[in-house]
């Protein structure tokens, strides 16, 4: 009995946090939202006499990081501090202080406590990762009224769920410089992410200098590399923020590039290796049965681990499909000779010999869920990214490694290239509702976000990435109970615009692409369907890999587009509340009267080739939201205009430009409460 009356204390005492968790979320634009928070009535005003000390000492890790946060602060107030560096003669009335100073790794401590009154903040943390931490939630806290800005009075308590929250960029399919990359390090610090995770490698480049083998970025990256220097920097850069950078080379599959500069390496006599310029999986692979392939790999992961300080080191290891090897009469033989059954046995043992050469390296491997079978140490980490829908048991590959020893990351829901809803990622657990022994637990790492980039340039990546993985962030941070999906996307729009402020162009590139398009005319109405459509999801856009190559233009359209299109969310919520009980008819208007009017503007554009392919879709789009405006206004609808209207509607469901209109659901619904209500 007491056991049970203990139980239900404990559950209640839960349900009031969680609840009270919810509340405050409606208050505060927090992303990832913290461990606890507790409200004391205060505020702490900003102004003029700001001051930040830190003890135990003033430099490093944290001194940057209060320096960044003072000129932050002050931009987005406007207030003018009398101190723009940290002071060292006396305490702050921000006041940091933390024991340590860490070596990244998956053990540094990022918990942190945060105490705001009326007079002074304290942040108390373990490490200086754990305050770097902190002043992003005091930075997010900012509040202003009328009169002032202000922190408000609270008391937070945090720390990671996990302690690898990733983001992986490929730079490989297209380049992206040193400037994209340290926009995107700041971007993932302000929502404590903690893993840069850096596709160096893949058919269409090889993106970094080698000295030990210059051909590699001579011969196969068009000269778009990244020399030594300019990697150490990036190391350094994300370190400053608390960021560990993880290096993937590709291999033994998805090696054109290398094999262009190398072809003796190749699975294949006298094959024409060149650099892929389409997508996609293809047949170029390293020989395994060959001495200098490893040679070739243990001279070149020697170079790099030099480069690359972390802990791990990423072998791709993935989309092998051993097309060459089967060709091979030599590999054949090789197999046969050495008991290997298979191509996933021969790969395998191509595996194990790189895990030696990296554990001599002082590495860990890494690589993708293919390099998960029984002979693989369990030294080696999995990366997932397959799941239930190519045949493996719920949860993918994830919780099998977990449970089978080996630590374990997952990317599996978290692949944003395939351009789908935040809230589809937002519900990805990394664990879910699976019971794990608490040695399991640990094993499970955390997760990496992944930004293939076959469809992304340096204009349209932060697009792309951002600010979905803002709210994936929150999945690897916060408490698995913080998940309501509307209370996120609400957050997540205020973190939006302050991640523009950190130099992000994932809003205003929009119109940088439109103009384009128009040759600088007025691009208001397609502003407003861009606000409507979103690129074709799940890889659609690219079929076979062959519509695109890797210099085809990508300022169309569908690159001004986004998902989570801007207006299609209200308008969609709206047109359904208002068939549903009549309410919100006004807003639903007031859309449909904008739209009604976008193919007069957008025929007052002097036209050409970028932009003739939407005058249909405007066409239709004003023709369906006039007739629909019309009907609501008057309650009543023709028997020819709705006719019309479905016609049009089989029109919209179908793409334009590599995009679709996201409200035709929406825009069906109202026809057909149209044709049952208002009918003549």
């Amino acid at each position: 009995m007491n056991k049970i009356i203990l139980t239900l204390i404990l559950l209640a005492f839960f349900n009031t946090s969680v609840n009270s968790q919810n509340m405050l979320s409606e208050t505060y634009n927090l992303m990832p939202w913290p461990k606890e928070i507790k409200e004391n009535n205060n505020k702490f005003i900003i102004d003029s006499n700001i001051t930040i000390s830190i003890h135990p000492k003033n430099k490093g890790r944290v001194s940057n990081a209060a320096v960044n946060f003072l000129r932050r602060l002050s931009n987005r107030t406007g207030v003018f501090l009398n101190e723009g560096f940290p002071i060292t003669n006396k305490k702050g009335n921000i006041n940091i202080t933390f024991n340590e100073i860490s070596k990244l790794n998956i053990k540094t401590n990022e918990y942190y406590t945060l105490d705001i009154t009326n007079q002074s903040i304290n942040i108390n943390a373990q490490t200086d990762v754990g305050a770097v931490r902190a002043l992003e939630t005091l930075l997010q806290l900012t509040k202003n009224n009328e009169s002032h800005y202000y922190f408000p009075g609270v008391n937070i308590s945090d720390a990671p769920r996990f302690v690898w929250r990733g983001l992986m960029i490929d730079v490989s399919r297209h380049f992206h410089p040193i400037n994209v990359i340290k926009r995107n390090l700041d971007a993932m610090a302000s929502v404590k992410m903690n893993v840069f995770h850096w596709h160096l490698t893949d058919d269409q480049g090889f993106r970094v200098e080698s000295k030990v083998y210059p051909k590699l970025h001579k011969l196969a990256s068009d000269g778009l590399y990244y020399t030594q220097e300019q990697v150490k920097d990036i190391v350094a850069y994300a370190n400053n923020l608390g960021i560990r950078v993880i290096p993937e080379f590709d291999v033994p599959g998805h090696a054109s590039a290398i094999l262009t500069a190398y072809p003796k390496l190749g699975s294949k006599e006298g094959y024409k290796y060149a650099i892929e310029r389409y997508s996609g999986v293809f047949d170029p692979t390293l020989n395994p049965t060959k001495d200098i392939t490893y040679h070739f790999l243990e001279q070149l992961f020697t170079e790099m681990v030099v480069l690359f300080p972390d802990d791990y080191f990423h072998i791709g290891g993935d989309e092998n499909e051993g097309k060459h090897w089967d060709e091979n009469l030599e590999i054949q033989e090789f197999k046969k000779q050495h008991g290997l059954k298979t191509n996933h046995d021969l790969q395998t043992y191509f595996n194990i010999k790189l895990e030696k050469i990296l554990n001599k390296l002082g590495k860990k491997l890494m690589g993708w869920d293919e390099i998960m079978t029984p002979n693989m140490p369990t030294s080696s980490v999995i990366h997932s990214w397959r799941g239930e829908n190519e045949g493996l048991p719920k949860g993918g590959t994830l919780i099998e490694a977990a449970k089978k020893g080996y630590q374990t990351v997952l990317s599996n829901g978290y692949y944003i290239d395939r351009m789908q809803p935040v809230e589809q990622h937002y519900v990805v657990d990394p664990i879910g509702n699976v019971k794990l022994t608490p040695e399991e637990r640990l094993r499970v790492l955390g997760g990496e976000v992944t930004m293939w980039s076959e469809l992304v340039t340096p204009q349209t990546i932060d697009s792309r990435i951002w600010p979905r993985t803002a709210a994936i962030a929150e999945r690897f941070w916060s408490p698995k109970e913080i998940n309501n999906i509307i209370n996120m996307k609400k957050r997540l729009n205020d973190v939006s615009f302050k991640l523009e402020e950190l130099g992000l162009t994932h809003i205003k590139n929009r119109d940088v692409i439109l103009r384009s398009m128009t040759n600088n005319q007025d691009v208001s109405s397609l502003i407003d369907l861009s606000k409507i459509c979103e690129p074709l999801k799940i890889y659609k856009r690219n079929k076979d890999g062959i519509e695109y190559k890797t210099y085809s233009p990508f300022n169309l359209f569908a690159d001004a587009c986004v998902v989570n299109a801007q207006d299609a969310s209200n308008f969609n919520q709206s047109a359904f509340s208002y068939i549903k009980n009549q309410d919100n008819a006004s807003l639903v208007l007031s859309y449909l009267n904008k739209w009604s009017n976008n193919y007069n503007n957008f025929s007052k554009l002097e036209k050409n080739p970028k932009i003739n392919p939407l005058e249909k879709l405007s066409k239709h789009i004003s023709e369906t939201a006039s007739i629909l405006s019309t009907a609501i206004q008057s309650k009543n609808i023709s028997t020819k205009n709705l006719q019309i209207l479905k016609s049009n509607i089989e029109i919209l469901k179908q793409p334009f430009v590599d995009t679709e209109v996201v409200i035709i659901n929406a825009l069906n619904a109202l026809v057909n409460y149209t044709e049952n209500h208002l009918t003549e």
